[in-house]
């Protein structure tokens, strides 16, 4: 137990010093690229920062928490109290235990922030602050289907929960049948309320004997049970930085439109699945590392185990963005290497395990 505080609080110390050292380095390089861009306000430029300091965290903390297993281990070997641990009976699996608790609850933890719009959708935010001097920007022409119906709205507004420019075009038969007319609808109870439109409707018949096009106008009209403004502003724009709620939401509702829902399940891929590659990895490369400096160069095998992080995490980076882009399956992008990373972590640990 006291080998276990003794690790967890060095990891824990390491892996605080490198986070803020790499969230700093890349929110102040942004800073200096965009600075002339970027509004006059200072809360505007300070919600900016804050914002890719999110955003950071989010891509960095994989990284720092390996980075920081490196330089643990590194410490425990120069101060010699690796060869310690293992002089008074620990081994190797139980060296290895609290990184693998910590990183662990680390990464749950980690999980768990994604439940926040604030940090899931962070470089979308500041981005908008960028460009628009607004963390939410109004998204325009957005058109879409639900329940074999076309609606299109001219702007939307996800702040204020309301939509202007609305049209709703009901088909029948591979025929428009009827078009809804409003200036506005707002969000309320899980639905989009229209206060007054004119409804449009075509006769069955064309011809000459007909009635001709009937227009009625009707108060009080609901649409779109369940679509929330932020929901329907990623999925229809083809956004990916989903909050856990959203992204359960959208993928149970666009199935039963029966809707592609790929870049959904990858958003919940990428937030559940690939942040466990890090107490995998941090498995393969804790068995690599030599028990003293006497074995190995160890400032040679430092900068090889952070080359070959970088290349990993590279990788996995580089699948997700060709799965978000559909270019290959979620599956394959994000599912399949952590569980190709995890069977080999899982071998390495029963081979030391059983060695013990």
């Amino acid at each position: 137990m006291l080998a276990f505080r003794y690790i967890a609080f060095h990891y824990l110390k390491y892996f605080s010093v490198i986070l803020i050292a790499l969230v700093m380095f890349l929110v102040g390089f942004d800073y200096m690229e965009n600075a002339d861009s970027l509004s006059s306000s200072a809360n505007l430029v300070l919600i900016y920062l804050v914002y890719k300091a999110f955003f950071a965290i989010d891509m960095l903390l994989p990284l720092s928490l390996i980075f920081a297993m490196i330089s643990t281990k590194i410490f425990l070997i120069r101060s010699n109290a690796l060869v310690s641990f293992y002089s008074l009976g620990y081994s190797k699996v139980d060296v290895l235990k609290p990184f693998v608790v910590v990183s662990s609850t680390i990464v749950v933890i980690f999980i768990s922030l994604h439940a926040l719009p604030s940090f899931s959708r962070a470089d979308e935010f500041s981005n908008n602050i960028r460009k628009n001097a607004a963390y939410l920007s109004p998204t325009k022409d957005l058109f879409f289907t639900y329940k074999d119906k076309y609606i299109y709205f001219s702007q939307m507004l996800p702040l204020q929960e309301k939509a202007e420019g609305i049209r709703v075009f009901s088909i029948k038969e591979n025929s428009l049948k009827e078009v809804v007319v409003a200036k506005e609808a707002t969000y309320r109870d899980e639905s989009w309320h229209i206060a007054e439109a004119d409804i449009i409707t075509k006769p069955d018949n064309m011809s000459f004997e007909s009635k001709g096009i009937k227009v009625d106008h009707e108060k009080g009209l609901s649409i779109l049970h369940g679509f929330r403004p932020k929901m329907l502003d990623q999925v229809y724009e083809g956004k990916v930085n989903f909050t856990i709620k959203d992204a359960i939401d959208a993928l149970f509702l666009l199935k039963d439109q029966n809707i592609n829902t790929s870049s959904i399940k990858g958003a919940l891929y990428k937030i559940f699945i690939y942040p466990f590659f890090v107490p995998c990895l941090v498995v393969i490369i804790f068995f690599f590392v030599p028990i003293s400096a006497r074995f190995l160069n160890v400032s040679l095998f430092s900068f090889g185990a952070i080359l070959a992080t970088l290349l990993i995490w590279g990788i996995l980076f580089m699948l997700i963005e060709l799965s978000n882009n559909k270019t290959i399956s979620s599956e394959a992008g994000v599912v399949a290497p952590v569980i190709i990373l995890f069977f080999i972590a899982l071998r390495q640990w029963r081979k030391y395990r059983l060695a013990a």
